[in-house]
């Protein structure tokens, strides 16, 4: 019987399928290349609205106040700036107020971070334990950070004012005396930062207590083992473990410190509370960059005033990290 072979050019269908067609292998070559281009692009497009709102909102204005920073700029004369180089901030530099500005947020910084932590730390510790109702009671230590500042700072006006506040009030049904809590230099500076403690107190505490619920049992089981009190557990285990979480809160709560404006501002109110007291004696940074900008009009200092902030974040967000890697090598 004879047979007939296949010739080396006959076309043969390729096994388990039919012959692909010239516009289906365009199709799959196409979707190839659009799936290639989704996986490298996409990303980008997912960050890419963050970076946008970032530089119309964030880098263009902090660039922008730059170069005002550079040029003499009035308030009733937007459209009218001459280049003065350096000299605004040298002006600023020179100025007697702007280093009492500088002094009075140091103060009022550390007069309320540290009692704000170590309240945060303790609270975080006892809502730490199996308590009753837990929920309600981290509802209410984070109620403070809810409110407005406006609210917080008029309501502890009130609590502060020298004729029929209900501190002095207080004082003097003990027999203490009354006390002019706004125009002491250091009293001004307490009222300030008990608004501020508790404003922020509850949200640290809340941090803390993120942080201590991530640190593993068995460390606490180990540390019980070996005869640990609660105290001594709570000095060898629980504060190691928050070393970076504290760190953390310091440069928020510097942050935080270096921005402080709407407590001093409102403390008194009007001219006085726009100055920082009748001798600037709990003017902060930002209150002094509002009376130089919005109170006397001049936009040039203002924005001298703003880089100087900036710088001075900076700085302390590296010491903070020198110290962060410090204790991070330390422990290692």
């Amino acid at each position: 019987m004879a047979t007939s072979n296949p010739t080396r050019d006959a076309y043969a269908p390729p096994p388990g399928g039919s012959p692909q067609t010239p516009d289906r292998s365009r199709r799959q070559t196409w979707r190839s290349r659009l799936w290639r281009f989704d996986d490298k692009a996409s990303p980008y497009a997912y960050i890419a609205p963050f970076f946008l709102v970032f530089g119309a909102f964030g880098l263009y204005p902090l660039l922008y106040t730059g170069w005002i920073a550079l040029h003499r700029v009035e308030m009733t004369g937007l459209d009218r700036m001459e280049w003065v180089g350096w000299d605004n901030f040298d002006k600023i530099l020179h100025d007697s107020e702007f280093w009492t500005a500088l002094s009075n947020t140091f103060l009022i910084g550390v007069m309320s971070t540290v009692p704000q932590l170590l309240v945060a730390l303790g609270l975080a510790h006892l809502l730490n334990y199996r308590l009753r109702a837990s929920t309600f009671w981290r509802t209410v230590v984070l109620t403070p950070y809810a409110t407005s500042v406006a609210s917080a700072a008029l309501v502890f006006a009130l609590v502060f004012r020298a004729d029929g506040g209900l501190l002095n009030w207080v004082l003097h049904f003990i027999g203490l005396g009354d006390t002019n809590w706004a125009n002491g230099h250091w009293t001004s500076k307490i009222a300030i930062s008990v608004i501020v403690i508790w404003r922020w107190t509850g949200y640290n505490t809340l941090i803390y207590l993120a942080a201590m619920q991530a640190v593993p049992a068995d460390l606490y089981e180990a540390a019980s083992l070996d005869g640990a009190s609660r105290w001594q557990q709570f000095r060898k285990v629980t504060i190691p473990s928050l070393r970076p979480t504290i760190l953390f809160t310091i440069v928020i709560s510097t942050i935080g410190s270096m921005q402080l404006f709407g407590e001093p501002l409102l403390l008194e109110g009007g001219r006085l509370g726009a100055t920082g007291g009748n001798e600037n004696q709990y003017e902060t940074l930002s209150v002094y960059l509002y009376n130089y900008g919005w109170n006397l009009g001049h936009l040039g200092p203002a924005a001298a005033v703003a880089w100087a902030m900036l710088a001075l974040l900076l700085i302390i967000a590296a010491v903070n990290w020198l110290i962060g890697r410090f204790v991070r090598t330390s422990a290692v």
